[in-house]
């Protein structure tokens, strides 16, 4: 029987949900898609569960997408990528979930915290790292645009000309540099301890002000959440069909430096 991709611990009122592909340093697969969205369901039906901690098993929290073992099936790919105009699409509903949850979900980041990692760990309420954790918008590297529901946190993170920077360049930055530019909450050599240090002080309100809040600060933070997500997806529709996206995969694979032809995209 396969092991779980991801797990899930209740302690009391704090859940644990854990990243569990370690060889593949928690890179995100379909299945991971799959189980951390149950996850997310099952926490949202339990009302003593006060407070949620992302984690990852191994040496990283998460590389990223598993581009190889994803798109094995690129019909489920098609399937969870293409949604309605009104809805979100499975990648997005991943990460989205955990800003819905009605309580604080606490992203732990140790190692690696790369593309759709980053967008993970964006999409928690908090996010506490190590100084040398490595973090990166990491989608560029193939040619391609965050569109894992990260477009909102990081433009709410950060300014355009940062987030911007960050996104084309695909550049690696360290935990502590995180930690300047405010995508890190706190930066800590025990993130986890600094974690619960929260979650004990959040415990001792009530439950009902703590969810009203984090509905209240995300729904006056910015406009419409599913007109970002529709263009996430026609800008990455976009980038699946760019020719320079597919020098840039080839490249990515081979550790190569890309060559790139002339820019298809855009007037």
């Amino acid at each position: 029987m396969t092991e779980s991709r991801v797990l899930v611990q209740i302690d009391g009122p704090l859940a644990y949900v854990t990243l569990n592909r370690p060889d593949k340093l928690n890179g995100i697969d379909l299945e991971t898609i799959d189980e951390l969205i149950a996850a997310a369901t099952s926490l949202r039906g339990n009302r003593e569960v006060r407070a949620v901690v992302l984690r990852g098993n191994g040496r990283s929290f998460c590389a990223g997408l598993d581009f190889g073992a994803a798109f094995k099936d690129k019909k489920k790919v098609a399937r969870m990528f293409f949604a309605g105009p009104r809805t979100v699409n499975r990648f997005q509903l991943v990460n989205q979930v955990w800003r819905e949850l009605p309580v604080p979900v606490i992203a732990v980041v140790h190692g690696h915290c790369y593309g759709a990692g980053l967008q993970l760990a964006a999409c928690a309420d908090f996010r506490f790292t190590t100084p040398d954790a490595t973090w990166a918008i990491l989608e560029a590297k193939w040619g391609l645009v965050p569109d894992m529901a990260g477009t909102v946190p990081f433009s709410e993170l950060l300014p355009a000309d940062v987030l911007m920077r960050l996104a084309m360049t695909g550049e690696q930055f360290s935990g502590a540099r995180a930690g300047e530019l405010g995508l890190a909450t706190e930066v800590s050599e025990d993130p986890l301890k600094s974690a619960l240090a929260l979650v004990d002080q959040i415990i001792e309100r009530s439950p009902d002000s703590v969810a009203a809040t984090k509905q209240l600060v995300y729904g006056t933070r910015r406009g419409s959440l599913r007109k970002t997500y529709r263009l996430e997806r026609k800008l990455q529709s976009a980038m699946f069909k760019a020719s320079n996206t597919a020098i840039a995969r080839k490249a990515g694979a081979a550790k190569t430096k890309p060559v790139f032809g002339p820019r298809t995209f855009g007037r």
